[in-house]
C-alpha cells in the first residue's frame, strides 16, 4: 500500500537525516554544475507543423530570411527636421547604417531610402537588421544592439530606438522584486500559522531548494525537447507555490501528531504517510494535467508543460524525503523559537461549516450566481498576442512602435511575410504584389526579393491595421483563402503567409480548435484518479464541475483587466490588450490541478471522518474545521507568490499572475469553504455512493490512512 510504503519512507528520512540531505545536496550539485557546464540556451518558437505560417518558415529557410530581425528607429532630435529636407540629418542616418552593418552576426542592414522605410512626413526611418537563425544567436547580439544605440545616441542628432524579433528572442524581463514581495508575504503568513521561526523556515527553504533545482534542469532537458525561455518564469510561479503549500500540509500534521505524544520519528512517518499521500495524489494531478497539454498539438507549448511539471514532480519527491529530514533534523525544536504560543483553532471554521450546512441552499445558489457572473466575460474573451505597444514607455521598444505607428500606420509593426515557391514558376512574382497591393487590408508592399537559384521570393506587405487588431487576422486569412487562389490558379508556384503576426495568429486558432478536447482529457483523467482514491462517482463529479466555475470565473476576471480595462491601472497595465493565444489553456492545466491540491487534502479529512462514524453531515463539519485554517493559509501564500508576477513588465506574466492568483483564492474561500460544505450537506450520504461491481474492478488505495495498527480503529480498517 502507498500509505505504508511512505510510513516507511518518512521514518527513514527522519532517522537518518544526513544521509537524505547529502544524497539531496549530491544531486543538486551534479545538475547545477551540469547544467552550468553543458546545457543549453532556452529558445523560444511560436511554430507548429502543418500551419501555414510554419511552411513558409521552412521555404525562408533556403535564404538568410528564416533569421531574427531588428528594427532600428529614428528620427531628428530637434522636432522641426526631417529627412527629406536636412542633408546633415540624411548624414547622420547613413552613419547609423554603416555602423549598423558592422554590427557581430548582422548579415544585412535595410537602406531606408531605397526600401522606402522613411515616413511620409520625413520625421522616422527605419533601418532593418537581418540576423542568422536564432541558433546561431545569443542573448550577447541583443546586448551589442543595445550599446550600439547607446554609443551611436551621444555623437548623432538622431535619437535612436530599437525593437523587433531579437529582442523577443533574448530580452529577459526583470524579476526578483514581485517575486521577493510574495516570498516575504508567505514568510509573514506561515509565521502567523505556525508562530515558530523554524516551522516556518522549513516550507520555505524546501520550496526554494527544489526550485533551484528544477530551473537548473531545464537548461539539461533541452537535450530532448526545445524548452521555451517562459518556462522559468512560470516554473518559478508554479513551484513556488505548490512547495509550500506541499510543506505546510506535511509540517502541519506532523506537529499535529507530536502534540498527540508520539516521538519524533513516528510523527514523521505517520505525517508522510498521511498528509504526504495527499500530496503524492494532490501533485499527480497537476502533472497529469500539465501533460495533458501535448493534445494541443503545440511543440513549444507541450514542452514548457513538460518542463514545469518537472518543477512540480520534483516539489513532491522532496516533500516526501527531503522534508521529513528536515523534521527529523529539527526534533522537537520545530515548536521553538516561538514569535507567539500556537494554538489549534478549529471552533471558528466549525462554526462556520455548520453555519453553511443549516443554509445549504441559499449559500449554494448565491455562490453559484456570483462565480457564474464573474465567468459571463469569458464569452468575449479575444485571444491574440500583446504586441510591443502594450510595454511600458520606459521600454526601447515600446517608444520604437509608438514612433513607427506614428510615422507610417499601426501595420508597419507586424508585417506580413510572404514566401513563394517560384522553383517551378517564377512569372507569378510581380502579379501577386499587384493583387496583394489591391488588397483593402494591406497599405503597401516592399519590393520583392527573387532569388531564382533557392527558387524562392519573399513579399513583405504590412497591413493597414496593428499585429493584436482582429482585422489583421481577417486580412491573413483572406490573403490565403482568397487573394493567393485567384493569381496561383493553374500554377505551380505556392505563395504562405509568415512573419510573427502570422505565426501567432496560427497557434492561436490551433490552440482554440484543440482547446475543448484538452479540457475533456483533464477533466477524465483527475475524475479517473479522484474515483480511485475516494471511491465515489458524485464526488470526482462535482470536484470537476466546481473547478470548472473558479477556473471561469478568473478567466472572467482576466478579460475585465485585459481586454476592458478594469483596474489595469492597478496592475500597471498601460493598454487593453487580447489575451495571449496559449494563456487560457496553459492556465486550465495548471489551475485543475492546482484546485484538485485543496480538493483533495479537504476531502481526505472528510472522507477519513466518515469512514469512523457514518455520519455525513458530522464528517463534512469535521473536515472543514480541522483543514479550514491550513487551506486559507496554503491559499494565500499561493496568492502572494502569483500577485508577485503581476508586478512584471511583462503583459503575458501579469495574465498568468492575476489569473492564478484569482483562481486560487476564489478556489479556497468560494468553492472549498461554501460549495462543498453547502453541496455535501445537501447530498449526504449520497455524495459516497459507489457501484459495487466498479468498486471491484478499481484498486484500493487509503486516502490519508495512518498504517499503525494502535492508530487505526477497526472501524476504518474494515470500511477502507
Amino acid at each position: 500500500m502507498m500509505s505504508h510504503a511512505l510510513y516507511r519512507l518518512g521514518r527513514y528520512a527522519a532517522r537518518r537525516p544526513w544521509t537524505v540531505i547529502g544524497t539531496w545536496l549530491i544531486v543538486s550539485v551534479l545538475v547545477v554544475a551540469a547544467s552550468s557546464a553543458f546545457g543549453h540556451k532556452l529558445e523560444d518558437s511560436m511554430g507548429a507543423p502543418g500551419l501555414d505560417s510554419q511552411q513558409a518558415t521552412d521555404l525562408l529557410t533556403r535564404t538568410d530570411q528564416a533569421g531574427l530581425t531588428a528594427q532600428v528607429v529614428v528620427t531628428p532630435a530637434d522636432r522641426s527636421t526631417t529627412f527629406l529636407d536636412s542633408a546633415a540629418a540624411r548624414a547622420a542616418l547613413t552613419t547609423v547604417r554603416a555602423a549598423a552593418t558592422e554590427l557581430p552576426n548582422v548579415l544585412a542592414a535595410g537602406d531606408p531610402v531605397r526600401d522606402g522605410t522613411i515616413s511620409p512626413d520625413g520625421r522616422v526611418a527605419v533601418i532593418r537588421l537581418q540576423y542568422p537563425v536564432q541558433e546561431h544567436l545569443g542573448p550577447p547580439d541583443l546586448q551589442n544592439l543595445k550599446d550600439f544605440a547607446a554609443q551611436m545616441a551621444e555623437v548623432s542628432q538622431l535619437r535612436i530606438e530599437l525593437g523587433g524579433d531579437l529582442f523577443f528572442a533574448f530580452e529577459q524581463p526583470a524579476t526578483g522584486v514581485g517575486e521577493a514581495l510574495g516570498l516575504l508575504v508567505a514568510v509573514v503568513i506561515l509565521l502567523v500559522t505556525f508562530g515558530s521561526l523554524i516551522a516556518m523556515g522549513l516550507p520555505i527553504g524546501l520550496a526554494l531548494f527544489g526550485l533551484a533545482l528544477g530551473i537548473s534542469s531545464m537548461s539539461l532537458l533541452t537535450y530532448l525537447i526545445d524548452v521555451p525561455s517562459w518556462a522559468p518564469v512560470i516554473g518559478s510561479m508554479v513551484g513556488l507555490g505548490v512547495g509550500i503549500d506541499y510543506a505546510l500540509f506535511v509540517v502541519t500534521r506532523h506537529r499535529e501528531y507530536l502534540a498527540q505524544g508520539n516521538n519524533i520519528e513516528e510523527s514523521v512517518g505517520r505525517a508522510v504517510a498521511s498528509a504526504g499521500q495527499a500530496v503524492v495524489f494532490a501533485g499527480g494531478t497537476v502533472v497529469i494535467a500539465i501533460l495533458g497539454l501535448a493534445v494541443a498539438g503545440v511543440p513549444f507549448i507541450t514542452a514548457g508543460g513538460i518542463a514545469v511539471s518537472v518543477v512540480v514532480l520534483i516539489m513532491v519527491v522532496a516533500s516526501i524525503t527531503l522534508l521529513p529530514a528536515f523534521l527529523g533534523l529539527a526534533g522537537h525544536w520545530i515548536n521553538r523559537l516561538a514569535v507567539r504560543r500556537p494554538k489549534v483553532r478549529t471552533a471558528g471554521w466549525q462554526r462556520w461549516a455548520g453555519h453553511v450546512s443549516k443554509h445549504a441552499v441559499a449559500y449554494l445558489v448565491g455562490a453559484t450566481i456570483a462565480l457564474l457572473a464573474l465567468a459571463a466575460p469569458v464569452l468575449a474573451l479575444r485571444v491574440g498576442t500583446p504586441d510591443e505597444g502594450s510595454l511600458p514607455e520606459s521600454r526601447t521598444e515600446r517608444r520604437a512602435y509608438d514612433l513607427v505607428a506614428a510615422g507610417f500606420g499601426p501595420g508597419i509593426n507586424g508585417p506580413l511575410v510572404i514566401a513563394v515557391d517560384i522553383s517551378k514558376d517564377s512569372s507569378v512574382v510581380q502579379p501577386l504584389v499587384e493583387a496583394i497591393e489591391s488588397d483593402r487590408g494591406i497599405t503597401a508592399v516592399a519590393a520583392p526579393d527573387v532569388n531564382v537559384a533557392a527558387g524562392l521570393a519573399t513579399l513583405v506587405a504590412f497591413p493597414t491595421t496593428g499585429p493584436q487588431d482582429d482585422a489583421t487576422v481577417a486580412t491573413i486569412r483572406r490573403l490565403r483563402a482568397d487573394v493567393f487562389p485567384a493569381v496561383l490558379r493553374g500554377s505551380q508556384a505556392t505563395a504562405h503567409v509568415g512573419g510573427q503576426t502570422a505565426s501567432f495568429a496560427d497557434v492561436g486558432a490551433k490552440v482554440n480548435d484543440r482547446l475543448p478536447l484538452f479540457v475533456g482529457a483533464v477533466i477524465l483523467l483527475s475524475m479517473l484518479l479522484l474515483t480511485v482514491v475516494f471511491r465515489s462517482i458524485v464526488v470526482p463529479l462535482k470536484a470537476a464541475l466546481m473547478n470548472l466555475l473558479s477556473i471561469g470565473a478568473s478567466f472572467g476576471v482576466m478579460v475585465m483587466v485585459f481586454q476592458w480595462g478594469w483596474g489595469a491601472d492597478l496592475i500597471g497595465l498601460e493598454s487593453t490588450v487580447p489575451i495571449v493565444s496559449f494563456i487560457p489553456m496553459f492556465m486550465f492545466a495548471i489551475l485543475f490541478g492546482l484546485s484538485m491540491d485543496y480538493e483533495v487534502f479537504l476531502l481526505s479529512r472528510i472522507r477519513e471522518r466518515y469512514l469512523v462514524t457514518g455520519d455525513s453531515d458530522d464528517s463534512v463539519v469535521h473536515g472543514i474545521a480541522t483543514t479550514g485554517r491550513v487551506i486559507t493559509s496554503a491559499a494565500l501564500i499561493m496568492v502572494s507568490v502569483f500577485l508577485g508576477f503581476v508586478v512584471s513588465n511583462d503583459p503575458s506574466a501579469k495574465m498568468f499572475g492575476l489569473g492564478l492568483a484569482v483562481a486560487i483564492f476564489i478556489d479556497a474561500t468560494v468553492v472549498r469553504m461554501i460549495l462543498v460544505p453547502a453541496t455535501m450537506k445537501l447530498l449526504g450520504d449520497a455524495n459516497w455512493w459507489f457501484p459495487r461491481r466498479l468498486d471491484r474492478l478499481l484498486p484500493v488505495v487509503q486516502s490519508e490512512a495512518v498504517p499503525t495498527e494502535h492508530a487505526v480503529p477497526a472501524a476504518v480498517t474494515e470500511l477502507v
